[in-house]
């Protein structure tokens, strides 16, 4: 690679000197050398020549010193690596150079030996200056692209550790979340496209911000649809947790979102939550040419299918007994032991709540209806009417409610 040097220096015969003495280097194609006479000079020249890689420059000349040309070149935003010249033992001007950020200094007469073993080592300062520049220009590209998916501290480490550190195919114990819109597809047909764009624009950005802030990883985003995973891919022990608190925050945050945008005329639908736990394959499926950081297997399918089932519960989330059991302190009450389409045997399930709807007495009752229920005594039927008597707004309550009514019997049930 060849370097370009820029020797300012108002001696006459100097500029025939040195090309002389770095005959060999100009000839191989190492160096390129450019002059000037003086700092202004010198300013000029890297105008035109923004590719110099050093300066070499004398301190007394007219019109601009070289001082002063130094301290030119360190307001700039791309800073030249500067060698400074002096006569023997003029130690205030050396002291002032390094001050003012010079590389390194030289004395006169020139000991052109000692010029170009000083230039050497400037050439490998500069050339490692490069390389962490390249690097950092790498890992801020990374970075951009990966915090389309993680939280921005995950994409930092990530874009620092590359494909070892999480990103190649393995299994691992995670927890997904799916979530859906309700009526989507009818809203897609109905709303005007500006309207559409700025709606889903501003639903997935703010959903995608929960979950950032939860620390999870977006897997995939279709169309109205979420997946997430935790312990995904850096390791967090307390990836149940986390899920159901994210599920909180997501269902928080969307209902808002509904009543506002229901304000301006607009009828979003509820958006649906399913959670599940468990070994999933995961990793970037996109090949050596496209970035797929996606995970596969039963617990992913099982955790959408515990989304659709909000469909029949009447819910908006609903989360399997492997997330409610990892999770610390979990909040929430049974929803009975499903069979999803395409399982034979069943899941059991829970409706995970916040702590001021835990408390309630309500909750105490479903939990005795429930427990009647799944001993097959006859007094649920009347526990649970009673319960939607006082609570009509309790469409789970009201779903087993209906089940008794139809002859059900027990906690099990299938779902289509």
């Amino acid at each position: 690679m060849t370097s370009t040097i820029l020797f300012v220096d108002d001696e006459p015969d100097l500029e025939a000197l040195i090309l002389q003495k770095f005959r060999r280097q100009i000839r191989d194609g190492l160096v390129t050398i450019i002059f000037a006479r003086d700092g202004l000079e010198a300013l000029e020249s890297l105008e035109q020549n923004p590719h110099v890689d050093m300066v070499v420059s004398d301190i007394n000349m007219p019109r601009m010193d070289g001082l002063s040309l130094l301290a030119k070149l360190q307001e700039a935003e791309d800073k030249k690596s500067t060698i400074i010249v002096s006569a023997y033992g003029d130690m205030s001007n050396i002291r002032t150079a390094m001050n003012r950020g010079a590389f390194d200094f030289l004395t006169k007469p020139i000991d052109f030996v000692d010029l170009e073993t000083t230039i050497q080592k400037t050439i490998r300062h500069i050339e490692m200056l490069r390389e962490v520049r390249r690097r950092q220009a790498e890992a801020e590209r990374a970075h951009a692209s990966l915090s389309r998916f993680f939280s921005p501290e995950i994409a930092r480490r990530l874009a620092v550790g590359g494909e070892g550190d999480g990103m190649a195919v393995q299994w691992r114990n995670v927890a997904t979340i799916f979530t859906d819109i309700t009526g989507f597809t009818s809203l897609v047909e109905s709303a005007l496209p500006e309207t559409l764009g700025e709606l889903l624009n501003e639903y997935v950005g703010g959903m995608t911000e929960i979950v950032f802030a939860h620390e999870g990883t977006v897997a995939k985003i279709i169309g109205d649809a979420i997946q997430i995973l935790f312990n995904a891919p850096g390791d967090q022990p307390d990836y149940a947790t986390r899920a159901i608190a994210c599920a909180h925050d997501l269902d928080l945050w969307a209902e808002d979102f509904r009543a506002r945008w229901k304000d301006r005329g607009v009828n979003f639908g509820t958006t649906r939550i399913g959670a599940h736990a468990g070994p999933a394959l995961v990793g970037n499926f996109g090949g050596n040419r496209f970035f797929d950081y996606t995970a596969y297997g039963d617990t992913i399918n099982t955790a959408a299918r515990l989304e659709a089932a909000n469909k029949h519960l009447g819910t908006r989330i609903c989360v399997s007994a492997s997330i409610a059991e990892g999770a610390g302190k979990f909040q929430g009450r049974p929803v009975g032991e499903l069979v999803l389409r395409g399982r034979s045997e069943p899941l059991r399930a829970f409706e995970p709540l916040p702590p001021a709807k835990f408390e309630q007495p309500a909750t105490t009752q479903y939990s005795a209806a429930f427990a009647r229920m799944e001993a097959g005594d006859a007094a649920a039927m009347p526990a649970f009417a009673a319960l939607v008597g006082m609570h009509a707004d309790d469409p789970l309550a009201g779903f087993h409610l209906k089940r008794l009514l139809n002859g059900a019997k027990g906690i099990r049930m299938q779902l289509e």
